[in-house]
This record gives structure tokens, sequence and C-alpha cells, in this order.
């Protein structure tokens, strides 16, 4: 495990004091759970950023408190879209012999048959949510596909049983399917115009909507 991340606690939470912690570095955050009240904190962002790329998105991380040691995942976080910055991080404090409920990206595995006959793959659910030990928390969860049809799907259903892990989520939820090519005819009708759609309004009556 990676070296603990020094935290401090704060005690404001006025926007100029949020401000200025972050531009010294540190991201405003929160820890609470297992033997821990809920705690307002700061964390260097540097730190944090280079222990998640040592544990992985799920890992535990060793976060110190006041003199005190804790084992603690990243709950939640909430992120700049356009400088890629954490804005804000929920810490969750856990207790390792105890199982907790993880969302763990799917991956998958193998080149399906229906992909070989130029079907399109598809991921309408990207994650599933396990429940596992702390220790045993994967970095992702693979899915065969090699023998995926086109027209096929696979579901939760399909792997629960054969899976190491206990899958939360219900039966199904989908995590690949295989769509048949798309024809000549399909596609270029994308490109026609649509003859009935109606012209955007301008004017007067968009005024009258207001801000919602």
């Amino acid at each position: 495990m990676s070296t603990a991340i020094q935290s401090k606690t704060r005690e404001t939470k006025t926007r100029s004091a949020l401000t200025a912690l972050r531009n010294e570095g540190y991201i405003p955050s929160v820890v609470y759970g297992y033997n821990t009240e809920n705690t307002p904190i700061a964390v260097k962002e540097g730190d944090l950023l280079k222990t998640l790329r040592e544990v992985g998105r799920n890992g535990v991380i060793k976060l110190e408190l006041d003199g005190k040691k804790l084992n603690v995942v990243l709950n939640e976080f909430q992120e700049d879209a356009l400088k890629g910055e954490i804005r804000h991080a929920d810490f969750l404090s856990i207790d390792m012999s105890e199982e907790l409920e993880v969302d763990v990206t799917v991956q998958l595995v193998g080149e399906s048959v229906g992909e070989k006959e130029g079907g399109v793959v598809q991921q309408p659910n990207r994650e599933v949510k396990i429940k596992v030990k702390p220790t045993d928390i994967p970095e992702s969860f693979e899915v065969d596909v090699s023998a995926l049809q086109i027209g096929e799907t696979i579901t939760v259903a399909d792997v629960r049983e054969n899976s190491k892990f206990e899958i939360l989520n219900e039966d199904d939820h989908a995590l690949v399917t295989i769509s048949a090519p798309r024809s000549e005819e399909e596609l270029d009708g994308d490109n026609l115009p649509d003859a009935e759609a109606e012209p955007e309004l301008v004017g007067e009556n968009q005024g009258d909507k207001g801000e919602e």
C-alpha cells in the first residue's frame, strides 16, 4: 500500500476559503464512515493523484488525519470538466475486514464473432456494482465476448454464476451487445436533410419562456 496521504482539517466552508485552498494546491474534501465522524478536510491534489495512479480508482488509500491513519476509498469526487482538476473529494473510511459495495469498470476481453462479421460492439452499461472485501477490489470486471454473435447481448445473468464476485445489479443489466452493421441505404439516409423538421423559432415567442 502507498504512503499515507496527509490531510488537514478545515473549519470554514466559505467560497473565498475554498478558493484559497485550491490556489494552494489543496482539494476541499470530507471524510466519514467507519470509526470516523463526518470531518471536513483538505488534501494535496498532487498527493491524491499520485496515489490513485498507484492503487487505482477503487483502491484502498491510507489517509492520515490528526495523527490517526485511516483506511479509506475515494467514494465520490467532483471534477472541473474544462481544467480536469478535482474540485472536491469524499473519502469513505472502511473496516478492512468488512465487505463494501463498489462500482467497477467492465473490460471486454477477446474479439467477438459478431464483430469479425462486421457487427458493432456496444456497451449499454460500462460498470457493475460488486460486493467485495477492500483487499480484493479488482481494477476491472472482465467479460469474455469472443463467442458473442450479431444480435446477441451479455447481461449480468449470463456472468453471475461464474463470477468470483457478488454482483449486485439486476439480471437484466446489459453489459455488451453486438448490433447488426448498418446498410449503405441507412448511412445515406443520415446525410439527407429532414424535410419535415420545424424551423428554429427566433423572436418574441422565445422570450416568453423565461429561465427555468
